[in-house]
This record gives C-alpha cells, structure tokens and sequence, in this order.
C-alpha cells in the first residue's frame, strides 16, 4: 500500500472533495426542478407597480 494513501491529509481532500461533488449534485436537482415546475406565486417578485412610499 502506498504511504499516500496513510496519510491523513489526503482523507481529508478526498472528503472535502466528495462533499462538493454531492453538494454540486443536489444543487443541480434543485435548480432542474425548480426550472421545470416553476416558482410559486407567493415566492415570485412582485410585478413593478407604483410604489408604497410618497
């Protein structure tokens, strides 16, 4: 076995690593379906209308 892969330094890139391809992949789901399905109403900015303020 090579002494690479005992040190502890390199667990650690690969975990960091492997927790942003997973982030990466659900990020992408989310984004699909939010493309797909559309956003709700009440999260959808207002449409522009004369403001609250005088």
């Amino acid at each position: 076995m090579s002494p690479l892969w005992r040190d502890s330094g390199t667990w650690i890139a690969l975990g960091v690593s492997l927790v942003f391809i997973v982030a990466g992949i659900v990020m992408h789901r989310v984004f699909v379906h939010i493309l797909k399905t559309g956003a709700d109403e009440d999260s959808a900015p207002p449409s522009k209308k004369e403001p609250e303020h005088e």
